[in-house]
This record gives C-alpha cells, structure tokens and sequence, in this order.
C-alpha cells in the first residue's frame, strides 16, 4: 500500500463554481496506482468542493442560481458579519454541500462518471487562493 500527498492551489476570481478537474487527474496519473482511493480535502470555511456535471455549463449557472436564492447575501437573520454581507452566507453555503470528496481509483484512473467533473465552489464574492489537499492511497 503506497500513499501520496499533494496541494493544489485554485486562484478563485470570486463566487462561483471552478472545474479543478484536469489539475487532479493529471496528479493522480501521475503516481501511477492501479487500485485505490482519492480523498480531497478543501482546508477553507467559505469555499467548498462538489462533483457535478461537467458537460453543459447551464448547470453550474443554475447551480449558483439556486445557492443565491437559498442563502442571499445580507440576510437580515445573520449576526456574523465581519467580513461583510457574503461572509456567513458563504459559510451556510460551506455548510450545506461539502468539505471532502472520496472517489475511487479503478484500473489506473478515477472512477468519475462519463460527465462528472470535480469542482471548487467558492462562496465570496472577492478573490481568494483556496488549498485543496489531496490524499491517494493504493497499489
């Protein structure tokens, strides 16, 4: 059983949700396993990671759609404003998808459906450098 560990950082320009697919299938090529598991882990509170459709870009459009309609910015019912009107919202938005993502690795490659795609949804509206960790066990 061999384990490998890697950081990689996404610019993200503001909200919205950043396809991080193409940066973690070549690292996982790259150490060369067989059979395993892929753990990412995102290590922020306002940005989070989801697997999606990666074929029609509508359904990133609607996804941030829906998540504006959910949890709008400046909500009146929100004590924690520090960082202003998008700083709790983006921390409900945390909340309510998710941190850390497991996809099996099946004779050498992830075991991602035919139009799933791994994405970083950052919740804030300013840019921000997000580190997603990545842990790979396997043979």
């Amino acid at each position: 059983m061999r384990q490998f560990t890697e950081i990689i950082q996404v610019k993200a320009q503001g909200r919205k949700l950043y396809d991080i697919t193409p940066q973690v299938l070549k690292w996982v090529n790259e150490q060369v396993l067989t059979t395993g598991l892929l753990t990412l882990y995102i290590q922020h509170t306002s940005a989070s990671l989801l697997i999606n459709e990666n074929y029609d870009s509508d359904v990133l459009v609607d996804m941030e759609a829906f998540f504006n309609r959910l949890v709008p910015d400046g909500d009146s019912l929100f004590v924690h404003t520090v960082e202003g009107p998008d700083d709790m919202p983006a921390h409900v938005r945390t909340a309510l998808t998710q941190t850390s993502l497991s996809i099996p690795v099946v004779d050498g490659g992830l075991a991602l459906g035919q139009w799933q795609g791994l994405f970083l949804f950052e919740h804030r509206h300013m840019p921000a450098t997000r580190r997603i960790l990545m842990h790979l066990i396997g043979d």
